[in-house]
């Protein structure tokens, strides 16, 4: 556990001192961010805003490499999708920049490419690394066998598509990440898995660098680079530590902004123009309810919080 916190606080540390030289970098060749008009209005001014997912992709990759990679390669798993996932963020968030007219990802290949990698996660989960049990709080350990690959990609894609709709207010995404993260990497703990913990806390640590720019009113935004490739890689911590049955409750919010998206989507087409939410993903129906977009955040923290912590205590009744 010690070994773990070093990590994090390492991880902190870069991320936290590369903020603002980069910061300084981007604002200077004036890249920021364009801001949609499906967002409220309030939001426009945060157009030219840089988007620094990438800064926490950087950090993970530079601590995890020399400190928690070597002696334990099932870490290559998330470490991989970090960084296949960042990539196509990456790509997607070029054609989001003011004064940019690059083509970005369509959702349609977005998807896709997501799909085709949640595929080969779930194979490696099942073949060279042998993980297809899942824990059941009060019960012990199933065997599922191969019912992991598809059961892998739901959880992938699923767990992914949340965490990007969250990324929509400073400081909510950041946060509800680190929560999300810091309970996997004290599920990991308990179980002596130093390798998947020590990840956790790297991530939570770079997370907390970001965080530091990302403070409202926010000097930089996550973007699709940090949004897939950290929801990917929490969803493969939650299938190797086989307590994914908790990950529901770990990242409440991600569920919830999820499903609120769908719902508006399918009831706005099944009643051709009505609307369940003032606007959707739920953040901004709250916005729109009057909230200001710091009570949004933090009351959104304490959800997630709470349920990162009911998620562990069930974790640790298996």
């Amino acid at each position: 556990m010690t070994r773990s916190l070093v990590l994090g606080v390492l991880a902190f540390l870069i991320a936290a001192g590369l903020g603002t030289p980069i910061i300084n970098v981007l604002r200077a060749k004036k890249i920021g961010k364009a801001i949609s008009e499906y967002v409220p209005h309030s939001h426009q001014v945060k157009a030219g805003t840089p988007t620094m997912g990438g800064l926490i992709v950087f950090a993970v990759l530079i601590v995890t490499l020399p400190f928690n990679l070597p002696g334990r390669l099932s870490i290559l798993l998330p470490l991989g999708m970090i960084a296949a996932t960042g990539a196509i963020g990456f790509v997607d968030d070029l054609a989001t920049l003011q004064d940019r007219v690059r083509e970005g990802v369509s959702w349609r290949t977005k998807f896709l490419l997501l799909f085709l990698l949640s595929i080969v996660a779930g194979c490696v989960l099942y073949w060279p690394l042998g993980i297809h049990r899942v824990a059941i709080p009060w019960w012990g350990h199933l065997d599922i066998g191969p019912a992991i690959i598809p059961i892998a990609v739901l959880i992938i894609v699923g767990t992914t598509t949340g965490v990007a709709v969250t990324d929509g207010l400073d400081m909510l995404a950041g946060g509800t990440l680190a929560f999300a993260f810091a309970a996997y990497g004290a599920i990991a703990a308990f179980q002596g898995q130093v390798y998947i913990g020590g990840f956790c806390f790297t991530v939570v640590g770079a997370l907390m660098g970001f965080l530091w720019f990302n403070a409202y009113p926010a000097r930089v935004i996550m973007g699709d680079t940090g949004a897939l490739a950290l929801g990917s890689s929490l969803a493969v911590v939650a299938l190797m530590t086989e307590q994914w049955l908790v990950l529901p409750l770990v990242g409440i919010i991600f569920l919830a902004e999820g499903l609120s998206d769908v719902i508006q989507i399918g009831y706005f087409k099944y009643t051709h123009g009505q609307r369940v939410f003032k606007k959707a993903p739920v953040h901004f129906h709250f916005e729109l309810m009057g909230w200001s977009e710091v009570q949004v955040v933090m009351r959104f923290w304490f959800v997630g919080i709470a349920g990162a912590m009911v998620g562990v205590a069930l974790a640790l009744k298996v």
